[in-house]
């Protein structure tokens, strides 16, 4: 330690250029993170890595591996680290001589005598325990009919949970790979395998080099994996699925969305896909919706299985994904950010590749109104939450690097590459992009490679678009400001504001001003003019002399990404005649401001719920439909929240908003997605005696909805409905269902419906579990657990262990981990609208300043939701 303080006296006491006093580098952090700066100095020594696996698997809870390493290394001045997670090392050499490991069960220290400038070699012989949260190389025994399945997830940084490597995006390697499996089982990883031999009642796999990948970018799978196969194209493609989902499958699907996205990127990049083949498996307990390892992408189960034929939202949600991962495979797999700081554009450019390529190249044209209404309000709810972040944030260690993984990485992201791509033209982007691709082809790349792609291809210096629009937060509000004499407009200005002091940015972007006339037909579009607006105030002299507008809309179908308030008589013209508004995105954006002035608190909710009543059962857009309902669900938690203060009216509304929805149900027989939406809407609102009752008479059959098919799934949505309200032999019906249906998700659902009962001694005993962090369940079922423990009309319940669960919280935050966290406080910090609610958070937000960056975060995000349900509750007027 003094000689450490030595340094650093001397330093600065001499300066820090002269050779002769230069600081030694810190040790590496005895933690399982890696910080930038250790990652930093790790790359400027390490060059071109290849690595060398052999895994043996046999379904057991454990695995064998050895990772041979050979790489450059420029200096041997300093001890050189390698990541391996959780592992007992049986054997480690290197360069030819057997070491004693120097092993914290994080990284392995290599000592500077053993290693030499230039080629060096590190082989290391471990077992490990397989992972059961999603990360590493999971491990999974389906209960249906015990066959165990694995797969690997490496991002962000977990490869070394499966083997040991520099686990940095910055040094890319090669991966030769040999594994031994079960005799039925099937290997998958970035390569097609070149041999399969049996090996004394077994199968030995052998894959060969891959092309340079970053880490988290390679993958490897093993299991009895049923295999559907499609040679129709260029690039082989295959499909793989357990065996007792593989009937919820629908390949078809699958491999057409493929095949035209592979069709789509290869000419639109202009250049070709990389990696020979294309398999996509669906895999158990994932994470996260889908991971793009190179040429062996991975989807989540829960999201992409259907126990009936899929609804159009489900196909469109399926190609979206299959794009978005797709895309990722040029940009991310074959460019790579140098490290997690520039993750968010991997996937910022992935959303708006993914929206892109569904809509121009599959039957989704309607692709950009479904961003719209999901990723993109979901980025306007974060940029104007207190935890809003710029786009590119730094991210000092491993540990960090999911904190702002969030819908204003993804969709903030990709919307101001939209913008972008409106301001400088279609194919002066793609143009910028090709260069980019091109350039950094297996190599990794930094923010200012992307953005001076673009900016060569499109002769414009972008630094200042870069530093408005990425490296500051918040989003700003733009409004139409007019006069109108003699029924002319006669002055017209676009108003930019900012969201605060602390975030004054106003930027520039490219929006459609359009003006409406509201008719005998309907609302006509009577001028629509393209604007380029910065500052606080923009002339718009191309209308003067228009027509005076009922309804003026000034980011007309959706360029911008602002928060649009409406001038008082449009927003008037909007709650009044919803229904005749013809283009299915300017309603979609009408419904939005009515729904943002109810999260202002400007709005009754009970007067958008007249508004729901009045135009809802009328909706004939599919997508559109899926907004408003998603309105409606959030309509409900807002009053089951609100408790007893809002009981009289949340009784009234709710039998109008049950009737409404089973009318609509009833009425739409002849169309399977829109009943379909309809139900789901009907179960997920169902609450009084009558309602309930009508549910349990559909789960057994004495009640038949023409047209409606009570699939498992809708089976499983019932019963969870009747148990949450403990409907009388509702407990009895979930364990019948139980029998019903042994696979994993139905497991799974009935966890689901089990915790949500209203007893107090269920939710103790699954608060136990869920706090017992050496528990045998996997990951998958505590995060069911934690987010339906308690539903919002539960407050009470909630009260009971409120206070316990937010004094815990710091420490329940040190001992578990980010991928725990991350669950944990998003589902179990309470808040029950009320002002002491409110004060007990804004406390703990004052006391608990040790927490980590995204348990705090979590923290202050629902200290803020709470205020704001709070608000909506003052707000209304019956």
């Amino acid at each position: 330690m003094k000689k450490h303080l030595i340094a650093a006296a001397l330093v600065l006491a001499f300066g820090a250029a002269h050779p002769a006093f230069a600081a030694t580098p810190a040790p590496r952090a005895e933690n399982a993170y890696l910080s930038q700066e250790d990652a930093m100095a790790r790359s400027a020594r390490v060059s071109n890595v290849d690595y060398t696996l052999q895994f043996t698997l046999t379904g057991k809870e454990t695995f064998a591996g050895t990772t041979t390493l050979e790489f450059d290394l420029k200096d041997t001045d300093q001890p050189l680290t390698i990541d391996l997670d959780k592992a007992t090392i049986g054997q480690l050499v290197v360069n030819g001589k057997a070491v004693a490991p120097q092993y914290n069960q994080w990284f392995i220290t290599i000592a500077p005598q053993d290693l030499k400038v230039g080629r060096n070699s590190v082989t290391i012989a471990y077992e490990r325990l397989h992972s059961t949260n999603g990360e590493g190389l999971h491990r999974m025994v389906d209960p249906v009919d015990g066959r165990v399945y694995t797969y690997s997830h490496f991002e962000p940084a977990a490869a070394h949970q499966m083997f040991a490597l520099f686990d940095q995006p910055d040094l890319k390697g090669t991966y030769q790979v040999t594994v031994t499996t079960p005799a039925d089982w099937v290997a998958v990883s970035t390569m097609r395998e070149s041999g399969v031999k049996d090996v004394a009642g077994a199968k030995e796999w052998t894959f060969p080099r891959t092309k340079k990948l970053s880490p988290y970018n390679f993958s490897m799978h093993a299991g009895p994996y049923q295999v559907w196969e499609d040679n129709s194209g260029p690039y082989p493609m295959r499909l793989f699925a357990r065996q007792s989902v593989a009937a919820q499958v629908s390949p078809k699907d699958w491999f057409t969305y493929t095949s035209q996205g592979l069709k789509f990127f290869d000419e639109y990049f202009g250049v070709p896909y990389q990696f020979a083949k294309y398999d996509q498996l669906l895999v158990p307990d994932f994470l996260y919706g889908a991971m793009e390892n190179a040429g062996a992408i991975t989807f989540a189960e829960g999201r992409f299985l259907h126990k009936e034929t899929m609804t159009a939202a489900q196909r469109q949600s399926l190609a979206s994904v299959i794009m978005h991962e797709m895309a990722h495979q040029w940009f991310g797999d074959l460019v790579t950010m140098k490290w997690w700081n520039g993750l968010w554009l991997n996937e910022s450019f992935a959303s708006f590749m993914g929206t892109l390529g569904t809509a121009e190249a599959t039957e989704f044209k309607n692709a950009w109104q479904s961003f719209y209404s999901s990723g993109k309000q979901a980025a306007y709810v974060m940029d104007e939450r207190v935890t809003t972040h710029p786009i590119e944030t730094p991210v000092p260690s491993t540990a960090n690097a999911f904190d702002n993984i969030d819908a204003i990485t993804y969709s903030k992201g990709a919307s101001t590459l939209m913008q972008l791509r409106h301001l400088l033209g279609a194919e002066v982007f793609r143009k910028g992009v090709h260069n980019y691709l091109v350039k950094y082809s297996y190599q990794n790349a930094e923010l200012k490679d992307f953005i001076g792609s673009l900016g060569e291809a499109a002769n414009r210096d972008l630094s200042g678009w870069t530093k408005e629009w990425l490296y500051e937060p918040g989003v700003n509000t733009i409004q139409a400001s007019l006069s109108c004499a003699g029924g002319k407009v006669n002055s017209f200005k676009l108003l930019q504001s900012a969201p605060s002091k602390d975030m004054p940015t106003l930027r520039e972007q490219r929006v459609q001003v359009a003006l409406f006339k509201q008719g005998k037909d309907g609302m006509a579009l009577s001028q629509n003019v393209a604007v380029t607006y910065k500052g606080a105030e923009t002339p718009v002299p191309e209308l003067v002399g228009a027509a005076c507008p009922d309804l003026v809309y000034p980011n007309y179908q959706d360029w911008g990404f602002a928060k649009v308030t409406l001038d008082q008589k449009s927003f008037a013209t909007a709650q009044a005649a919803l229904g005749k508004v013809d283009d299915p995105l300017l309603r979609a954006m009408l419904w939005q401001s009515l729904w943002d002035s109810v999260r202002d608190g400007k709005l009754p909710l009970n007067s958008f719920l007249k508004t729901v009543l009045a135009n809802a059962p009328a909706e004939k857009d599919y997508t559109l439909l899926g907004d408003i309902v998603g309105k409606i669900g959030q309509s409900k938690y807002y009053l089951d929240k609100m408790g007893p203060s809002a009981a009289r009216y949340r009784s009234k509304v709710g039998v109008q908003l049950e009737d409404m929805a089973f009318k609509a149900t009833v009425a739409a027989s002849g169309d399977s997605n829109f009943q379909r939406r309809w139900f789901t809407t009907y179960v997920n609102l169902a609450s009084s005696p009558a309602a309930l009752k009508r549910l349990a008479d559909i789960l057994d059959g004495k009640l038949v909805v023409p047209g409606l098919n009570v699939s498992q799934d809708a089976r499983w949505d019932i019963v969870a409905r009747l148990n949450r309200y403990d409907v009388r032999g509702s407990a009895a019906l979930l364990s019948v269902e139980q029998a019903r249906d042994k696979s994993d998700s139905g497991q799974a659902a009935a966890l689901a419906a089990t915790v949500a009962r209203p007893d107090a001694k269920v939710k103790a005993e699954w608060l136990a579990t869920i706090g017992d962090l050496q528990t045998k369940l996997p990951f998958s079922r505590i995060r069911t657990a934690m987010f339906g423990l308690y539903p919002a009309e539960q407050g009470a319940l909630a009260e009971q262990s409120a206070g316990a669960r937010l004094d815990g919280l710091a420490q329940v935050d040190q001992a578990a981990g980010p991928v725990y966290m991350r669950a944990y406080a998003a589902a179990l910090i309470p808040a029950a609208c009320t002002p002491a609610s409110v004060a007990r958070l804004q406390a703990a937000v004052a006391a608990q300043t040790g927490l980590s960056a995204g348990t705090r975060r979590a923290l202050l995000v629902t200290h803020q939701e709470d205020e704001r349900c709070v608000a909506i509750k003052k707000a209304m007027t019956e």
